[in-house]
């Protein structure tokens, strides 16, 4: 084969493989921002189960408290600059059990006195 085509097919290789890294960094920051709209959301659930009375202030504590690890884990997943499809699921399961758990205590028929 020339040269030329070696060339060619090398920047090719390359670019393919650059923009495929913008993809995958593109695709970090949206996992990224997903989990920050869903943190945002629970506390918002959190804080409308307060003012309605359908959690008492030690279910409130709690759940911050939980929310609050959460925000620590989400910390060091992020520390090196990236999550993994790994990290984002194990990220994922803490929201689904802690959205879980706002749930249940909302309508666990506790009033708040």
């Amino acid at each position: 084969m020339p040269k030329a085509i070696h060339i060619r097919r090398a920047l090719v290789h390359g670019l393919v493989a650059f923009t495929g890294m913008g993809a995958l960094a593109a695709h970090a920051q949206t996992d990224a921002l997903r989990m920050d709209r869903r943190e945002n959301r629970q506390a918002e659930r959190i804080d409308q189960g307060v003012a309605s009375g359908q959690l008492t202030r030690p279910e409130q504590a709690h759940m911050e408290m939980r929310q609050e690890r959460i925000d620590r884990m989400e910390g060091r997943l992020k520390a090196d600059g990236k999550v993994t499809g790994q990290e984002a699921a194990r990220m994922e399961r803490a929201q689904d059990k802690a959205s879980r758990r706002i749930a249940r205590n909302k309508h666990d028929r506790q009033q708040k006195p």
